[in-house]
């Protein structure tokens, strides 16, 4: 048996302008290697390309150019084996409200001719933790109860490869520990999990191996660990109330003893430094010499935020806000 679930060389997708304007491509050339049995990361912010990916992969988008297996079969050449073998959850939770979710179970296991539907609604009920909720109707549902009777759909065929597109955009913090839960069950299982987020704590959480996906091309790929350790430096993130100060601390700041790079944030400057607990003092000293007044300076270890800005120059975009 090959050892990918998912292999991907040079995908591209591009979408033909229109009134004049030039080819538009939304996927640049990706190269994927996804292991059987692992969770994969795809993380990327709104706009990166992670959701045209998916649809590709899915076989819901038309590749343009280059190569992709999914579960050892040619997304191109036989789009329905790849639908047979795969399982997928969208952003869009596509549930029919008026149904049950025993009802709604049952009905998708009819699509997919699985025997005695009902046994195996059941069982995926129990599965996701929504069997006390078998009999009642889906509009009933918390947002956490639909995500995971969504999961629980695409697994009634017991797919090799389970797509994840951003399980849990808009739900609670405990909803989303929740839907983790069910994603750690469903690998431990033996399912392949190819999972989209912009929710950095989730994909340290959750995956063996990461891919950051930046303006349609991969920016970094490893595991998590690994990517953190490759920065190699404590980061001081210092707040600047004025912008216009970041030149003048960046000058400041190009004697610290330790420093390996500094980049521009949002709120201010990232310091990376061999010794963070060592070189706040100094990096106080020298910001103070040069009539710079931080409104606020924290130290921690890197993180998969900091492997974002450090491989992107900017930190990913997540939007908090519950559903």
């Amino acid at each position: 048996m090959a050892t990918s679930a998912i292999e991907a060389h040079g995908l591209v997708k591009r979408y033909r302008g229109t009134r004049g304007q030039p080819d538009l491509e939304a996927v640049r050339g990706i190269d994927l290697d996804v292991r059987r049995g692992e969770v994969f990361g795809f993380l990327g912010p709104n706009g990166a390309g992670k959701t045209t990916t998916v649809r590709m992969l899915c076989t819901l988008l038309p590749v343009s150019d280059g190569t992709a297996l999914v579960a050892g079969v040619d997304v191109r050449r036989d789009p329905q084996q790849v639908r047979q073998r795969i399982g997928v959850a969208l952003q869009e939770v596509g549930l029919d409200p008026t149904q049950t979710g025993q009802e709604l179970l049952e009905l998708q296991c009819g699509l997919y001719r699985v025997p005695d539907p009902r046994k195996r609604a059941s069982e995926l009920l129990a599965l996701v933790g929504l069997s006390d909720a078998a009999d009642r109707v889906v509009k009933a549902y918390s947002g956490g109860m639909k995500r995971r009777l969504d999961l629980a759909t695409a697994l009634v065929h017991e797919p090799e490869v389970l797509f994840l597109d951003e399980p849990t955009t808009g739900l609670y913090p405990a909803s989303r520990v929740t839907v983790w839960d069910e994603v750690r069950r469903i690998n431990a299982a033996g399912t392949t999990v190819f999972l989209t987020t912009q929710y950095l704590e989730e994909a340290d959480q959750l995956c063996d191996r990461v891919a950051i996906i930046d303006d349609g091309t991969i920016v970094a790929e490893g595991t998590p660990a690994a990517l953190k350790a490759d920065l190699g430096r404590d980061v001081v993130a210092l707040s600047l109330d004025d912008r216009q100060q970041h030149d003048a601390a960046r000058h400041a700041l190009s004697g610290l003893p330790g420093l390996d790079h500094i980049t521009d944030t949002d709120e201010g400057l990232a310091v990376y430094v061999e010794n963070g607990a060592q070189s706040v003092a100094e990096l106080v000293r020298l910001l103070t010499a040069a009539g710079i007044e931080p409104a606020a300076i924290s130290l921690s270890r890197p993180t998969l935020d900091d492997v974002f800005l450090a491989s992107t120059g900017r930190r990913i975009e997540t939007t908090e806000s519950a559903a």
